[in-house]
């Protein structure tokens, strides 16, 4: 069996995916139960993560985000929106799922609300979003962890136009906004990429022991 770093050294951005290759139901449950695990400040899970399949749907996200093939020919696309609207009625129904969850009392969860509530009340809107979007690259991590983890391929992807992707999903009306997005899928035979060798800095260069 590879080990996790083993496999993260098989991973790369798959530039070309073999439309005809789809994930299994058990598969993609297996990663968005992963993604549904993914750390996040105060374990607020700040984002939503939509799953698009429909071919319609997707030729015109392909559109916004620049003619990337991988958006149509990937077995999912995956969207991390942030939340735009984390006020205090968030953080109640967030304090409200910890209770029924953890079947304790409302009452005793007074000390998370308010330190929740005084770490939202403490940041501008433009703060609480780029926090939300931050907690949705968490997930995305997690996300291309979990890919490698079970040999499928994925590609992390920024190039695309949030506000058109916003507007083609109805994000907006939904409190959220496209973050960035993530195509999963299997890697086509001929996808030169994947023959290349990795390269990253080495350790010497990368990490600083204090």
């Amino acid at each position: 069996m590879m080990s996790l770093t083993d496999q993260l050294k098989w991973r790369y951005a798959t530039k070309k995916f073999d439309s005809t290759k789809r994930l299994s139901a058990e598969q993609l449950d297996y990663l968005l139960e992963a993604i549904q695990l993914a750390p996040s400040s105060y374990g607020l899970q700040h984002y939503k993560v939509i799953v698009v399949e429909n071919p319609e749907v997707r030729a015109k996200l392909r559109e916004a985000a620049y003619g990337q093939p991988q958006v149509t020919d990937a077995s999912q696309l995956i969207v991390f929106a942030a939340e735009t609207n984390i006020d205090e009625a968030y953080v109640k129904s967030f304090v409200d799922l910890v209770a029924e969850t953890r079947n304790v009392s409302r009452e005793s969860l007074a000390g998370l609300e308010g330190m929740v509530l005084g770490g939202i009340a403490n940041r501008t809107p433009e703060q609480l979003l780029l926090w939300a979007q931050k907690q949705a690259y968490i997930a995305l991590g997690i996300l291309l962890a979990a890919v490698a983890a079970e040999g499928i391929d994925a590609v992390p992807m920024e190039g695309f136009d949030p506000a058109k992707f916003d507007e083609i999903l109805g994000l907006k009306e939904k409190g959220l906004t496209a973050t960035v997005i993530a195509a999963v899928g299997f890697r086509a035979e001929d996808d030169a990429y994947s023959k290349l060798v990795k390269v990253r800095r080495p350790q010497s260069e990368l990490f600083i022991h204090i």
